[in-house]
């Protein structure tokens, strides 16, 4: 609630233009302030002064129908201080929203002419109520009216939520002086950019184009719909970040487990991998096999054999010309021991070598017995092999 002095002492012109229209203009800034701070913040105002106390208009969140109460006014009469204020806290007391906290704003341009004490009890009625209490203290200057006002202030503070702002006369409007006090800003509803656009005469800017005063219900709708979408912006991008964060984890996851099995592939025993690509096993394999088909085929092997080393042969030239050779003097010595034998056979040819030896006597029996064996060995091997191969024929 703003309590308005319409006293007689507001025709004075110490203020620009007068009294009354400064104050006027005052309020009507902090009744734009007020209500576009938050949206649920709701402003009254009355008179302290001409017939009686009186309400112009009951706490209302319209700025439109606050500044319309404002327009026809009159002075006359003294202003009624304790009177006005009981009135306020009235008003204040039936309000719709219980839920918004009380406060009063009082002009004073006029003498004080109640007592300090008058004052200090209704101060803690109000301070019981949780009213908090605002007063601008300008016009007539007087010693009790000051110390008056501030005993008045300090009877109803509560948290320091109360204050008292002492205009002197000057050439600066009050409303320009009102601007930079906690009756503008109040405990940080944070009014002053309407109130600091308005006191430029109008032409600033305002929040998102429009300007209050002409539609306030447009400015009040596009302030909402621009909070929801900030809101909705918001949660976005923190849902984005945490399906960032959501995919990382499973990257660094996903990574973690290719690196495991390549350990585990890495590490594996060196045995399997010697078992299927160490060549040493193939030819053991191949070395008993061919072993084992010599123990049951003696022809096998050697046609085996044969074939290798005929393979061999044709792969290397020198090869074949030392299995050539050995070819050969294997048919010279069996041809040489075929001579032998046939030497040894004939008997005359062995008695005439043995009588040139010196010392050595043919007719000698031992000499003799030695030459019947050496005659009879040859021909037991010829005789063996010509019946070897009936032998093998009958078995």
């Amino acid at each position: 609630m703003i309590c308005i002095d319409d006293s007689e002492w507001m025709r004075n012109g110490d203020y620009s233009p007068a009294r009354f229209q400064a104050q006027t203009d005052a309020i009507n800034l902090i009744c734009g302030a007020k209500t576009q701070s938050n949206p649920e913040n709701t402003v009254g105002v009355m008179t302290m002064a001409g017939k009686g106390v009186r309400v112009l208009v009951t706490p209302t969140s319209d700025l439109g129908k606050i500044l319309a109460c404002m327009h026809g006014l009159g002075v006359g009469g003294e202003c009624n201080l304790a009177a006005g204020i009981q009135v306020a806290q009235l008003a204040l007391k039936h309000r719709q929203n219980k839920k918004q906290q009380q406060r009063i704003i009082v002009f004073v341009g006029s003498p004080v002419k109640y007592d300090k004490k008058v004052l200090e009890m209704i101060g803690r009625k109000l301070k019981k109520n949780s009213v908090a209490l605002d007063i601008v203290n300008f016009g007539e200057e007087d010693e009790g009216k000051t110390e008056k006002l501030e005993s008045f202030l300090a009877s109803v503070n509560n948290n320091d939520s109360s204050h008292i702002v002492h205009v002197p006369p000057g050439p600066n409007a009050l409303s320009d002086v009102l601007i930079s006090t906690p009756i503008f800003t109040g405990d940080g509803e944070g009014g002053s950019g309407f109130a600091a656009a308005a006191a430029t005469g109008g032409v600033s800017d305002f929040d998102y184009g429009v300007d209050p005063n002409l539609d306030p219900e447009l400015a009040l709708a596009l302030r909402v719909s621009m909070e929801e979408e900030r809101a909705r912006q918001e949660a976005a991008s923190k849902k984005a970040a945490e399906e960032a964060a959501k995919q990382e984890k499973g990257e660094q996851q996903s990574t973690s487990q290719d690196v495991i099995m390549t350990e585990h592939a890495t590490a594996a025993p060196p045995e399997a991998e010697n078992k299927t690509n160490d060549p040493m096993d193939d030819e053991n394999a191949l070395l008993q096999q061919a072993l084992a088909m010599s123990m049951d085929d003696p022809a096998a092997s050697l046609a085996m054999q044969d074939a290798d080393m005929s393979k061999a042969a044709a792969d290397d030239q020198d090869l074949a010309l030392a299995l050539q050779l050995s070819v050969q003097d294997s048919t010279k010595d069996k041809a040489s021991e075929d001579d032998m034998s046939k030497l040894l056979a004939d008997q005359s040819f062995v008695s005439s070598i043995l009588a040139s030896l010196p010392g050595v006597d043919p007719n000698d029996p031992s000499v003799k017995d030695l030459l019947v064996s050496m005659q009879n060995q040859p021909q037991s091997q010829q005789q063996d092999e010509d019946k070897s191969p009936n032998e093998e024929d009958k078995k």
